[in-house]
């Protein structure tokens, strides 16, 4: 349960410091969000080294569903915009799909 908090964590500041410069580029902000965009995404790397998997590549895999569940929460709160039901359907079936790849090394024999 602890990876899940902190793949929450890195989803988090990946988010973040991407939407920083998404408001440099996209909305004309000032130039000063590349600071905290570069700050809160080297957070985000280290918060990703915390996870226990025995390979990186698997914990990125999975990773990835745990981002798209953050990623619409991101959508809803910062944003202020809805998430579809089939957003949520999509992100459910990733999230399962993330769970099977971290968990699936244990239950299998090598």
């Amino acid at each position: 349960m602890l990876n899940y908090l902190w793949f929450f964590l890195a989803a988090l500041f990946e988010i973040a410091g991407c939407y920083a410069f998404w408001m440099w580029l996209r909305l004309g902000k000032s130039a000063w969000w590349i600071a905290p965009a570069l700050l809160s995404l080297t957070v985000f790397a280290l918060l990703l080294t915390r996870i226990e998997a025995t390979y990186a590549g698997r914990a990125y895999a999975a990773y990835g569903g745990v981002y798209i569940v953050a990623s619409l929460l991101w959508l809803g709160l910062i944003e202020r915009t809805r998430p579809l039901l089939s957003d949520w359907l999509g992100a459910t079936l990733c999230l399962v799909g993330a769970s099977i790849i971290l968990f699936g090394p244990r239950f299998t024999s090598h």
